[in-house]
């Protein structure tokens, strides 16, 4: 019986893994590979590199994982020619890059197949369409269709895998980059389940009430092991008991696979706006303002309470992300990209497709059916989802003794903001304006 090479990317896990146990089934031993890839290693910020790497040495453990540096398109058929595998086993990738990778690697490994079986996705991006074979542009009739399509059941988990390092050498999981104070969460496999357990029995059942309100842990934070696939989504819709994506959290989930569907159609989108027609947009080149914004010191609280959370946690609740996208985008009228860039640089969650995707629907270039009209309120989204602004206080320390609700609008306290917070760098109401004005400009 031949020797299979299983791949990992995105599939940091073994339970729920349809392409392990492709590769196990009539195999004599599965050589398990990760390929440092500096493409993707480059873009990445040192919160998702340790991350990563904290996962890799995981794997380490469990099964020998065979860890090489290089291109992949080199890397894999070396490793499949060295020992003699007659398959190269893989779950399939959807983003731009990883599609274009392995259609190389394909290419450079002849006659020896890559075989994709399964996806991070509980829906393959690319396989659900309307009715005239065109992709869903909008979000609630694309859950329609999910729904009505519904999951398979998890892929069982296999007792045993007859794991080999064919005899090659490994270069080993690099030293994880400095992180200063930052402290990540546990990584692997078990440590996704068991939060998503500490979730499900102790955190779901307020999770309507509470999942918009940053200072408390009213979401999963699960974001991060979804990225690197130490959960499955499908994992998680079984355990809910709710396979048709009927509640609140499960479409939360359909939302991750409808953007990834969206960049698959459009891989494009990824840099540049999914709706041609707001591309003439007139945007500033503010750097001062920009820097004021990524390093909290914007004069508004909620803002500046949800970019330090970024730089202390490498996360941030996902209502403080639209608020603060919106903030950049509007009242700062910086272009979606430049923020992208900088939450994929700083974020241990960053994905490409919901990360982007999320920015355009903040910033009305991507498929969102409500256009660039939404400007976010940030004083009112504190007082909204922050009441007692016990986040504020939490992030903005130079606020902590500020009472009440003058926490969101420190500016109208006698002699303006205490211990050195900054004026507002700009008015809301006065941008709000501008910037519906510029949009009018596009209409």
């Amino acid at each position: 019986m031949p020797v299979r090479v299983l791949w990992f990317r995105r599939d940091l896990r073994l339970a729920d893994h349809p392409a392990l146990l492709a590769a196990r089934d009539r195999a004599n031993g599965v050589l398990p590979l990760f390929v440092l890839d500096d493409a993707l290693r480059r873009p990445s910020g040192a919160a998702r590199l340790a991350f990563l790497y904290s996962c890799l040495r995981d794997l380490e453990e469990r099964t020998g994982l065979r860890v090489l540096t290089g291109r992949p398109e080199e890397v894999v058929p070396r490793v499949a020619r060295e020992v003699g595998a007659d398959a190269v086993h893989i779950s399939s990738d959807h983003g731009p890059y990883g599609r274009e990778r392995d259609r190389r690697v394909a290419e450079a490994l002849g006659e020896v197949p890559l075989v994709a079986t399964g996806s991070p996705y509980g829906v393959t991006p690319g396989s659900l369409r309307k009715d005239d074979d065109t992709p869903y542009r909008v979000y609630s009739p694309y859950a329609r269709a999910w729904r009505a399509r519904g999951l398979h059941a998890p892929a069982p988990t296999p007792r045993s895998v007859p794991w080999t390092d064919g005899g090659l050498p490994t270069d080993g999981v690099p030293a994880d980059p400095g992180l200063g104070v930052l402290v990540l969460p546990e990584p692997g496999e078990q440590a996704a389940l068991q939060r998503w357990e500490a979730f499900r029995d102790r955190g779901l059942g307020a999770y309507d009430e509470t999942r918009n309100n940053p200072a408390v842990q009213g979401t999963s934070e699960l974001s991060v092991y979804l990225k690197y696939g130490c959960v499955h989504p499908r994992t998680l819709h079984a355990d809910l008991g709710h396979a048709d994506g009927e509640s609140r959290y499960a479409s939360e989930l359909i939302w991750r696979d409808f953007y990834a569907d969206v960049l698959w159609h459009r891989p494009d989108s990824a840099r540049q706006d999914w709706n041609p027609a707001m591309s003439g947009i007139r945007y500033d080149d503010h750097e001062t303002r920009f820097r004021a914004w990524a390093e909290g010191r914007t004069g508004y609280p909620f803002v500046d309470a949800g970019m330090r959370q970024l730089l202390g946690e490498a996360w941030m609740h996902n209502r403080v992300r639209m608020v603060v996208a919106s903030f950049l985008v509007k009242d700062l009228h910086v272009h979606w990209t430049v923020g992208a860039r900088h939450f994929l640089q700083h974020l241990r969650d960053g994905d490409l497709a919901s990360n982007n995707h999320g920015w355009q629907w903040v910033a009305g270039t991507g498929t969102d059916a409500s256009p660039y009209y939404r400007v976010f309120n940030p004083v009112k989204q504190g007082q909204d989802h922050d009441p007692d602004g016990d986040y504020i206080r939490r992030w903005v320390p130079e606020l902590r003794e500020v009472p009440g609700k003058l926490v969101h609008e420190p500016w109208k306290l006698p002699g303006g903001p205490p211990n050195g917070y900054p004026e507002r760098i700009v008015d809301h109401a006065v941008e709000r304006a501008e910037a519906l004005r510029r949009y009018g400009d596009v209409r």
